[in-house]
Formats: structure tokens, sequence, C-alpha cells
């Protein structure tokens, strides 16, 4: 497939779950404070995340946008003047809506995760192949929103950032051979260096699209280092998955 017409190619990521995680994701990668939210910053930042996923012409829901507009009319809400002779220690936060229903989200979030660690456990005791997949068989092991973390730094830094997407087009198979190039003889490259040579915005949409489909073909895996936060693709290894999970978890 060949990139001769942008708009054409559309991204649909079931892992991209709402506006919640993204706004949780936000506060985790800032370590900020979810019951005294920076609305102004956390404002900008969630509307830069959009701009990436238009650009990357990800399926942006609706829920999306109307959780931007709700933190503009926040945003606004707390630049207006208070009422004169009001203390200013009386009268709702006009985040704590927000808030409470990030703290609920979060309580969800991480009760799934503690039914899902029990499935784990529990899931071969009474019967035999379980259809679920181990962590080391997974071929898209990161936090999405850390993935578009990457490809939002990468655009920040070409030189036609804010330019139609027009002119020099890509082939998505000159990138895939470009990723597969790189990881030869090498057991894995960084994301951020995949991206590094590329100077067009264009060229990095592209990546990202080759990037998605490799994974899809199973030739390559992304997985993130949840220390360094660092994002890393391997080849499809060809291992046995005790050795596969010794060289992702080296001791």
């Amino acid at each position: 497939m060949n990139t001769t017409d942008i708009d054409s190619l559309n991204v649909h990521l079931d892992i991209f779950e709402g506006p919640l995680d993204l706004l949780l994701y936000l506060i985790k990668k800032n370590n900020l404070d979810i019951y005294d939210i920076p609305i102004s910053d956390i404002t900008r930042e969630y509307l830069a995340y959009l701009d990436v996923m238009k650009d990357l012409d990800l399926d942006v829901a609706g829920d999306f946008l109307v959780m931007a507009s709700t933190l503009m009319q926040v945003k606004a809400r707390m630049l207006l003047p208070s009422s004169q002779g009001q203390d200013e220690d009386e009268g709702p936060d006009p985040r704590a809506e927000l808030v409470a229903k990030l703290t609920e989200y979060q309580k969800y979030k991480e009760a799934a995760r503690i039914l899902e660690s029990r499935f784990d456990l529990s899931k071969n005791i009474f019967y035999r192949g379980s259809p679920r997949f181990s962590e080391s068989e997974k071929y898209l092991n990161i936090e999405m929103f850390a993935l578009l973390e990457a490809v939002k730094s990468a655009l920040e830094h070409v030189e036609d950032r804010d330019r139609e997407l027009t002119g020099e087009q890509f082939p998505i198979e000159v990138k895939e051979e470009k990723i597969l190039g790189m990881l030869k003889g090498r057991e894995w490259v960084l994301l951020s260096d995949i991206f590094r040579d590329e100077t067009r915005k264009l060229g990095i949409i592209t990546c990202f699209m080759a990037l998605l489909e490799l994974i899809k073909l199973k030739k390559i895996i992304a997985r993130q280092d949840f220390v360094c936060k660092e994002i890393r693709i391997y080849m499809k290894p060809e291992e046995t998955h005790i050795e596969w999970d010794d060289a992702l978890n080296p001791s």
C-alpha cells in the first residue's frame, strides 16, 4: 500500500479507551495531584494530544471532543473573578465534578486490574488451552498514549509541522523496510530512533503507519520499559517463549 493519498489512511485502535484515560495519563506523566489539577496546563496539553490524533488520522471519538469542551468551560469558570465580598474559600470548585469522574474511573480501572490478575492466577487450574496470551506474546505491550507522546515529540522537531500534507509522498513499504533494516543484527531499537532521521511531517506519520502495520503482521513487537518510560521495538522472536521472556526481562 502506498501513501498516494494520506486522507485515505485511517487507523482504528481498540486500546484507545477514552478521554478519561488520556487525562489520567497526563496527570501521571506530569506527576500532578488529581485533587488539585492545574486546569490551564492540562487543557493545553490535552488539546495538543488531540491535534496529534488528528495528524495521524486516528478515529477521534466524540467523547474526546466533549471532554475538550468541558476542560475549556472549567478553565473559563476558574478565570472568572469572584463576586465582591465573597470569601475565596466559599463556593464550589469548578474542577470538583471532573475530579469526581476521574477518581471514580480510576477506582474502576484498579478493580479491573485486580480481577485481571486474579484471573491470570487461576486461569489454568480447572482447564487447559486458555485462549488468553501471556505478556510476552502480546505484540503491542505499551500505553497507547506513550506511543502518541513519542510521535508528538517527533512532530515538534520537523520543519513542516504546520504545513499542509502535500508534495512528496512516502510509501509505507519503504518505511517498513527501514524499520526492519534498523533491527537487523540488533536486539531492539528505540522508537525515538526510528523517527530521528525524519525531517518531514508526512514521513513521521508514514513511519507510524508502517510501525502499526508491522505489529499487525506480527513481524515486530513494541514494548515499554515502565522504569525508563522508553518504548523499544523488537523483531519477532524465533526463540521459545522462555528465551523470549528472558530477553525482555533480564535479571
